[in-house]
């Protein structure tokens, strides 16, 4: 674990804010992400151009909305706990 995080160390770096557009992506892009991320990651396995998750956001907020449409699309494991034995 020690070498693997020794040399991920190593890795190239490249600044963000250089291949980004100038748009940044808030709470609503973020809300949309969440709500599509299985099909856009279906996608990306096929199209390199394709991510699910948008690097040039504002931070906490879009955050809160990919969380928030990935739990209302996928259920956020509420069925698993309303389980009776």
């Amino acid at each position: 674990m020690v070498v693997f995080i020794f040399f991920s160390g190593c890795a190239e770096s490249i600044d963000v804010n250089t291949c980004l557009p100038d748009k940044i992506y808030g709470f609503w892009h973020g809300l949309w992400h969440g709500c599509i991320s299985l099909i856009t990651f279906i996608i990306s396995l096929f199209d390199e151009d394709v991510s699910m998750y948008a690097v040039n956001n504002n931070g906490g907020w879009y955050n809160f909305g990919f969380l928030i449409g990935v739990i209302a699309i996928y259920g956020g494991g509420s069925k698993a706990s309303s389980k009776k034995k």
